[in-house]
C-alpha cells in the first residue's frame, strides 16, 4: 500500500513537471511561509512554518493537535532545510527534523516520544502563483512513540505540504 502511495506521488510529480514550463525557482531569502504538512509518524496534519534566513537555508516548524475524547494526539516539530540544487522550476533540498509526539487510546493509555527525520525534498512553484509552494519529501526516520522503530518517509499527493510565502 505504501508503495502505491509513493508511486502515485512520483506520477503526480512527473505530471506537474511536464505541464509546468513557465515555473521558476524562487529566491526565498528572508521570506516566511505558512501552510500545512503531514510527514510525522502519527499521521497528524500539522500547521507548518518555513523561514528562509538566507537564500539556501531555512528553519522549519509545525504543530498538530487532535482533541478527540479518548483518542487525543499532538505533535510539535522543528527542523532545518538546505537547498542543494536550484533547478529552473524546483528547489531540491535536504533537511532534518526533530519532533515530540503524544497520543492516547482507551486500551493503551497515553504514549509519548521523540521522532528524528532526515529528508530529501523538492519545493516547486506554479506560474502565476509565485508565492504558493508545493513540497514533497522522502527520507528515513526513527520514532520512539510507544516503541522504538525505524521508518521510511514518503509524501504521497495527499500528505504533501502546501506553503504560502509572504
Amino acid at each position: 500500500m505504501k508503495f502505491l502511495n509513493s508511486l502515485r506521488a512520483l506520477v503526480l510529480l512527473a505530471i506537474l513537471l511536464v505541464f509546468s514550463e513557465g515555473v521558476l525557482a524562487k529566491d526565498l531569502h528572508e521570506r516566511l511561509g505558512l501552510g500545512f504538512k503531514n510527514n510525522t509518524a502519527l499521521s497528524l496534519p500539522s500547521i507548518a512554518v518555513v523561514y528562509y534566513a538566507v537564500k539556501d537555508f531555512a528553519f522549519t516548524g509545525g504543530a498538530g493537535i487532535n482533541t478527540e475524547k479518548d483518542y487525543s494526539a499532538y505533535q510539535v516539530h522543528a527542523g532545518m532545510r538546505k537547498i542543494i540544487f536550484m533547478e529552473n522550476n524546483l528547489n531540491f533540498y535536504t533537511g532534518a527534523q526533530l519532533g515530540l509526539s503524544s497520543f492516547e487510546t482507551p486500551t493503551s493509555g497515553r504514549n509519548s516520544g521523540v521522532e528524528i527525520l532526515a529528508v530529501l525534498g523538492a519545493e516547486f512553484f506554479l506560474s502565476g502563483l509565485e508565492n504558493l509552494a508545493f513540497t514533497f519529501e522522502s527520507g528515513v526516520g526513527i520514532s520512539s512513540v510507544k516503541d522504538t522503530r525505524f521508518r521510511t518517509v514518503g509524501d504521497d499527493p495527499f500528505r504533501a505540504g502546501v506553503i504560502f510565502y509572504f
